[in-house]
């Protein structure tokens, strides 16, 4: 091998095992959490749970790695409990069995895009009780052949296929984690490619690149798999974001790892510096309290630095309220739920119930909850950002970018953690720790309270503690980290919260002050000069949940209460105007599109008419809006085609369980035909059935230089909130905080 071509071959080496290290936001790699960790031990107890900061579902399993080998113990010998219960690691070893024993599977080249549960019909699941034999288990299995979509049951009682069609949708597959990670390194095995990115002065050792889905744009991308590859420089800083090697686009076909075309455009923007944009504490120069102590000793703190906080830490001595049965039902006060990890989603939460404090009864509110789809336009049409209209569920598989949590620091110490089992593009399984926590959230928030004036002379004061169960998971879709919260209060409400951190997608720019600018050219820049040589691009982020909501009952109807003005009758009143609640329910799906508009105020009801309360109002439960960015679009934009679930806020579709993915099922260049839009256009009855309820969170996000180099988290949240489900205030009996039931803790220092 000649000189050159040997030392470019130790380029690419080093090049990919460097980007291998450093993106790890692709992929599973190892994550491991300090073991320590210092504890604040509780004086007034002397429970173990007080110094335990890594509790488990899974009892005795090491939190050291995310990836753990499906073949060890628990996973091995775990059995489902319940019907909705993910595949086990067993479960998924016998479906790919099966699979791979199966024509046309058994002689064919095939990979494997998704492979779960295939959940009985929900009629089967309702009646089902524990101790009841479970209904048959069968495994869904989406498998690309031949660059055809295959979609699979498997029976794993019989062990045999007993269902396979082949999708004529034009969209594929959830990309796999191998497909992500291959597209990153298959650009260095083109020579005309390496040697583009050495005339941008980046030496191959220093790449960094991602796969960045295409969207749709006409036939010229169809009947392949395509992706397209931008790549960075990771010289002087872990923040390889923020150094674009703007205007280079690969466009790669996904399958044969073959380059279809190199566009090199803008090579005389340069390519921004790295400095101060590290964001990890040691390289930042953080100052936690032992270091801010020693410095205010040597007077070397500068006056202007941040003084850190104190610690702050929840103790629960006594152990948490709520339990978690069989490995995924949990009950606390008085809800209880099914929850599991999905690949797709990332996590799912079903069949939740709410008890009722005067009666006792167990009542449904929501069948099943989830994200549905995300979808993240940016605002820049020029070439190299044009196509930048992810679709993070259906495209990179929102549970498959699911990190491990962070203890202490994303969850409290007291906080209990759920890991996924999933499939790789073999079938094998493999587990990701830490992926889903559980925990109580008490923040001083008041659940409710009254204290009467002194001139009544009654000297009543009357406060209840506010205190939550939280459901969270976060994903690193790329340079983007989503955190989302399903809270559960004692009032019979759940809120969805999802908060936006992370990296900012920036582009590289010759400006490095807007004093360059001209005020007539500032919009075409399409963002926000954040620092020298970069621009954060304008973007918005939508989150679609799906909400399948059974208020006492599947057969509900969807109530729109508009708040409308009325003019007072002459004589009537002093008053000239008031606001009068007119009820409407929707027929059908078209009736039930909503477009939130400020100056037209309404409440979204899901009630059930054939349950009363005890005064005689159908009980329900309403969505309560937040969040309420809207798409400004063009419907025919193909980016809007295809995301066009964000048309609406608010939709309600009657119930088919194939309807779970609001922009389709196969969603990677698909061409928007089969959507929510599209279904929600059936204008199918929804009076008195079984409904479904879609809500979309929006934002809009004009970056700022505060979000350099790392975003601080922004956050907006959704309630779904009882409506006459109760026939009184349900906390009305909750019990105060008293100084005698609470841990009193010190120092350890002070021990």
């Amino acid at each position: 091998m000649e000189g050159p071509s040997l030392l470019r071959f130790f380029f690419l080496l080093s090049g990919v095992f460097v980007l291998l290290l450093f993106t790890r936001s692709w992929l599973p790699l190892p994550y491991t959490p300090s073991d320590k960790d210092e504890l604040l031990p509780c004086s007034a107890y002397s429970s173990s749970r007080c110094a335990n900061s890594k509790n488990r579902l899974i009892q005795g399993k090491s939190s050291k790695d995310n990836i753990r080998s499906s073949n060890s113990d628990p996973y091995r010998n775990r059995v489902p409990r319940h019907p909705l219960d993910p595949l086990t690691v067993s479960e998924i070893n016998l479906a790919r069995s099966v699979l791979f024993s199966s024509e046309p599977f058994a002689s064919a080249s095939f990979t494997i895009h998704s492979l779960v549960l295939e959940e009985p019909e929900k009629s089967v699941v309702l009646r089902w009780k524990k101790g009841d034999r479970l209904p048959l288990r069968r495994a869904s299995v989406i498998a690309l052949l031949r660059g055809r979509s295959h979609i699979v049951t498997v029976d794993l009682g019989s062990r045999r296929i007993t269902g396979h069609r082949v999708s004529t949708a034009s969209g594929y597959p959830t990309m796999s984690m191998e497909d992500m990670t291959t597209a990153t390194w298959a650009p260095l095995a083109d020579a005309a490619f390496n040697r583009t990115v050495e005339r941008r002065g980046v030496a191959l050792s220093d790449l960094a690149c991602l796969p960045i889905s295409l969207g749709w744009y006409g036939k010229k991308e169809e009947d392949r798999r395509l992706i397209k590859v931008q790549c960075y420089s990771m010289e002087g800083t872990a923040n390889f974001y923020m150094r674009p090697i703007e205007g280079l686009t690969v466009l790669l076909d996904m399958d044969t790892r073959e380059v279809v075309q190199i566009s090199d455009l803008n090579r005389e923007i340069p390519i921004p510096g790295a400095t101060n944009t590290d964001y990890r504490f040691a390289q930042v120069g953080g100052v936690n309290q032992e270091k801010s102590k020693k410095k205010k000793k040597k007077s070397l703190l500068p006056s202007y630095a941040t003084i850190p906080l104190n610690p702050i830490s929840i103790e629960q001595p006594m152990g948490p309220s709520f339990r978690i049965e069989e490995g995924h039902w949990v009950r606390w006060a008085n809800w209880e739920f099914h929850l599991k990890p999905d690949p797709r989603a990332g996590v799912v939460v079903s069949q939740a119930t709410a008890t009722d404090p005067e009666s006792g009864e167990r009542r449904s509110v929501m069948y099943k909850g989830f994200t549905s789809e995300l979808f993240v336009p940016y605002m820049d049409p020029t070439d190299a950002w044009y196509f930048k209209t992810y679709m993070d569920a259906g495209e990179y598989g929102f549970g498959l970018q699911a990190m491990p949590l962070d203890p202490l620091n994303d969850c409290p110490r007291y906080a209990e953690y759920m890991d996924g089992v999933f499939a790789a593009v073999d079938g094998k399984p493999y587990v990701r720790e830490n992926m889903v926590c559980v925990f109580e959230r008490y923040a001083g928030d008041i659940g409710w309270r009254h204290a009467e004036s002194p001139i009544t002379g009654m000297g009543i004061r009357e406060v209840r503690p506010k205190v939550t169960l939280v459901v969270r998971m976060a994903a690193s879709v790329a340079n983007y980290d989503y955190i989302v919260d399903w809270e559960f209060q004692t009032d019979g409400l759940i809120r969805v919260k999802v908060g936006l951190s992370g990296i900012l997608m920036v582009k590289g720019t010759p400006l490095k002050n807007m004093n360059e600018v001209q005020a007539e050219d500032n919009e075409d820049l399409y963002g926000t000069l954040l620092s020298e040589n970069v621009i954060g691009v304008i973007h918005d982020h939508y989150i679609t949940f799906r909400l399948d909501m059974d208020v006492d009952g599947p057969d509900n109807s969807f109530l729109k209460v508009n708040l409308v003005k009325e003019q007072t009758k002459p004589g009537e009143s002093p008053r000239r105007s008031v606001l009068k609640a007119k009820r409407q329910v929707a027929k059908t799906e078209k009736e039930a599109q909503i477009k939130l508009k400020l100056h037209e105020p309404a409440e979204f009801h899901v009630i059930n008419p054939s349950k009363k309360s005890r005064v005689g109002n159908p009980v329900g439960y309403k969505i309560v809006p937040a969040g309420t960015a809207a798409s400004l679009l063009d419907p025919q934009d193909p980016p809007q085609l295809r995301g066009a679930f964000t048309n609406n806020q608010m939709w309600v579709t009657a119930y088919n369980r194939s309807e779970e993915w609001a922009g389709g099922l196969f969603v990677y260049q698909s061409k928007g035909e089969d959507t929510l839009a599209v279904w929600s256009d059936r204008d199918r009855a929804i009076e008195n059935r079984d409904i479904v309820v879609w809500y979309t969170l929006g934002f809009h996000h004009v970056p700022c230089q505060e979000d350099f180099p790392i975003m601080p988290t922004v956050s907006s949240s959704f309630d779904i909130k009882p409506v006459n489900f109760f026939d009184s205030n349900p906390i009305l009996r909750v019990s105060p905080n008293l100084e005698k039931d609470l841990p009193v803790c010190r120092p350890a220092a002070s021990t």
